[in-house]
C-alpha cells in the first residue's frame, strides 16, 4: 500500500519532487500537486501524468474530495507561504516536510539525524549546501571531536532562482547552524558562490573540518561510508578525490585570534553533485539533492507512521 502525499508548489522543485516520487518511490504516491497558477508547466505536467491538481493553493487542497487520503505534505513554495501551510498541516494532523528556508521545524539531513525526528510535525530540509556538506562534517565527528567546520558551495547561477538569490543570507546562517547542530562541529561557517560559467557547471562543494587527534584512517573510512550512504538516495553525489589531510601540530598548530592554539588535523573533502535530470537539468544538482533528500525523508516518515 502506498501513502498519498500532497506537494504544495508547482514550480521547479515541486515538479521535480513529483517526478521523483512517480519514478522511484514504491512507498509514496502523489495525491495532489498544489499550485496557484492554472497555466504553470508543473500543473500541466501533473495533469498529463494523471496526477490530481488544484490551482487554488492549500485551500483547494483541503477542500478537495481526496483530501482525507492525503497523509503527508511537502512544501516547495516560500518561507513566507510556509507559515500558513504549517498551520494548516498542524490543524489537520499532517506532518509537513519543508523545502523552504522557513526552518520552523528541526533541520534534517537523512544520513545524520532523520531517525531523531520521525515524529516531528514539521521537518526542515536545511539548504542544498547543507544536504551536500553536513554529512561530511558529521562523518568526521563520528570519529573525533570537530572544532571547526567550513563549507563552500558553488552552484550554477542558472540554478539559483529568485528564491535562492533573495535568501543568500539565510542560506549561510542556516547552513552554518546545521554544521554545528547536525554536523557536530563546535563552530561552523558556510559560503555560497553563484558560478556564471557557460555552459553551466554542476554543483561543487568543498568541506574543511579541523578535528582533534590524528586518526586519518578512521576519519577517511567514516567519510567514505557516509558518502556511500548519501549516494543511496542521491545517486549523483560523489567525492572527486581522496580526502586531503594536513597535520597541525607543533609549529604547524593553528593559532586563533584569541591567542588559543589548536593542535590536531585538518581534512579537506571535495564533492560534486549531479542531478538526475528528472525535471531539472543535470547541472542543477543543488536543487536535485533537496528533492532527493526530501523523498527519503517522506518515505521514512510515512513508514514510521504506519501509512506505508
Amino acid at each position: 500500500m502506498t501513502t498519498k502525499v500532497a506537494i504544495i508548489g508547482s514550480g521547479n522543485i515541486g515538479s521535480d519532487l513529483m517526478l521523483k516520487i512517480q519514478r522511484y518511490s514504491s512507498e509514496l504516491e502523489v495525491g495532489m500537486l498544489v499550485g496557484i497558477d492554472p497555466d504553470s508547466d508543473g500543473l500541466a505536467r501533473a495533469r498529463a501524468l494523471g496526477v490530481p491538481t488544484t490551482h487554488a493553493g492549500i485551500d483547494g487542497l483541503v477542500q478537495s474530495d481526496g483530501f482525507d487520503d492525503i497523509a503527508v505534505f511537502f512544501d516547495a513554495t516560500s518561507a513566507k507561504a510556509h507559515a500558513r501551510h504549517d498551520a494548516v498541516a498542524r490543524e489537520t494532523g499532517r506532518p509537513i516536510v519543508d523545502l523552504t528556508p522557513a526552518a520552523l521545524g528541526p533541520g534534517v539531513v537523512p544520513v545524520a539525524n532523520l531517525d531523531a525526528h520521525l515524529d516531528a510535525p514539521n521537518v526542515n530540509m536545511v539548504t542544498c549546501g547543507g544536504q551536500a556538506t553536513i554529512p561530511i562534517v558529521w562523518a568526521v565527528a563520528q570519529v573525533a571531536p570537530v572544532r571547526y567546520g567550513e563549507i563552500i558551495a558553488s552552484i550554477s547561477s542558472r540554478s539559483a532562482g529568485p528564491g535562492t538569490r533573495a535568501n543568500i543570507d539565510e542560506f549561510t546562517v542556516t547552513t552554518a547552524n546545521g554544521i554545528e547542530a547536525i554536523g557536530g562541529a563546535a563552530k561552523g561557517k558556510a559560503i555560497i558562490i553563484l558560478n556564471p560559467a557557460e555552459p553551466p557547471l554542476i554543483m561543487r562543494d568543498t568541506v574543511h573540518a579541523f578535528f582533534e587527534g590524528d586518526d586519518t584512517e578512521a576519519v577517511e573510512a567514516s567519510i567514505r561510508s557516509t558518502v556511500e550512504a548519501v549516494q543511496a538516495y542521491v545517486p549523483g553525489y560523489r567525492m572527486v578525490q581522496r580526502p586531503v589531510f594536513e597535520a597541525c601540530f607543533g609549529d604547524a598548530a593553528i593559532r586563533q585570534p584569541d591567542g588559543t592554539v589548536w593542535q590536531g588535523t585538518r581534512v579537506s573533502v571535495f564533492l560534486e553533485v549531479e542531478g538526475n535530470g528528472d525535471y531539472l537539468p543535470p547541472y542543477a544538482g543543488n536543487l536535485d539533492i533537496m528533492t532527493a533528500a526530501a523523498l527519503r525523508v517522506g518515505e521514512r516518515i510515512a513508514a514510521a507512521r504506519g501509512d506505508a
